[in-house]
């Protein structure tokens, strides 16, 4: 009795700390989120009144935030993938030896290091005075356009410098996958014929299929959440259009004082953000047993 009491103690010391820490920081904020999207607060006056349904209501007949929705499906899409695919190619090329591949890989990955807000303000200055600079020193129309005024061009330089901080993160992951492949099965194979392709088609990719789970994940909350090159590049324009969702939650919340209002898009976005996520996850953990 005492040996199980004790080990209990040992767990309880260890988890409880974590557990604490994630009712205060997850838990907590958010159910006090799903209470204030049922009630009417500017978030600054001490009255507070009861909305019921009202904010959801209001929320289903607002333009702008299905403007938004779109543009973040839209988004997560473009980026998920991209992300996947520059940092799996990445990975495959500095999985080969040759003698510089330990200063790429540090390179490749140094720029998801720098906050993701001044990496914005960094690119904000290219687009807007060096790609300028650019046109006008080469005549190339695609550089003499403000890419950060016009509705298309500004979706992709987000785009753009999105996939610049982050495929280096996503390699690092996809070449640890890499490495962890049994070199005796490429061997087998390619002596049984099988080319470059074929061995990367049916031996290495079901086996970084793990890998996969987890940067498709993490690429689809990461992309779903954007908000910091949203928020430096663009600030949402022009016109609203690259205003993702967490922007336009974190601009009702606190700027316009539509403080439950904002809550009431965050509820909405955590449940559609979470239901993603699992179904993603679900499938492809089936698809790993099935390999």
């Amino acid at each position: 009795m005492r040996t199980n009491t004790r080990q209990f103690l040992a767990y309880l010391t260890f988890v409880a700390p974590a557990v604490i820490f994630f009712a205060l920081i997850i838990l907590i904020p958010l159910a006090r989120a799903v209470l204030y999207s049922f009630q009417d607060w500017n978030g600054i006056s001490s009255h507070i009144g009861f909305a019921g349904w009202g904010n959801y209501k209001r929320l289903f007949q607002d333009e702008d935030f299905l403007k938004s929705f779109i543009f973040t499906f839209k988004y997560v899409a473009v980026t998920t993938l991209l992300f996947n695919l520059a940092g799996l190619l990445l990975a495959l090329v500095l999985n080969m030896a040759f003698k510089t591949k330990n200063l790429l890989r540090t390179s490749f990955f140094l720029p998801h290091v720098i906050g993701s807000v001044i990496i914005g303000f960094i690119w904000q200055f290219i687009i807007v005075q060096l790609f300028g600079e650019i046109g006008k020193a080469t005549g190339w129309g695609l550089f003499e356009k403000n890419w950060l005024s016009l509705p298309d061009y500004a979706f992709w330089s987000i785009v753009l410098v999105a996939v610049w901080h982050s495929a280096g993160y996503f390699m690092v992951i996809y070449l640890a996958a890499l490495q962890g492949v049994p070199q005796d099965l490429l061997e087998a194979a390619e002596i049984d014929g099988a080319g470059r392709w074929r061995r990367f088609w049916n031996v290495t990719l079901p086996l970084i299929r793990p890998a996969m789970t987890v940067c498709l994940f993490l690429a689809i909350s990461s992309s779903f959440k954007a908000f910091d090159l949203n928020f430096s590049l663009t600030r949402g324009g022009p016109f609203g259009s690259t205003e993702s969702l967490a922007l336009q939650i974190y601009s009702d919340a606190f700027v316009k004082n539509l403080f439950t209002y904002g809550a009431a898009k965050a509820v909405i976005f955590f449940l559609v953000l979470a239901s993603i996520t699992l179904v993603q996850v679900g499938v492809m953990k089936r698809r790993e047993v099935e390999m």
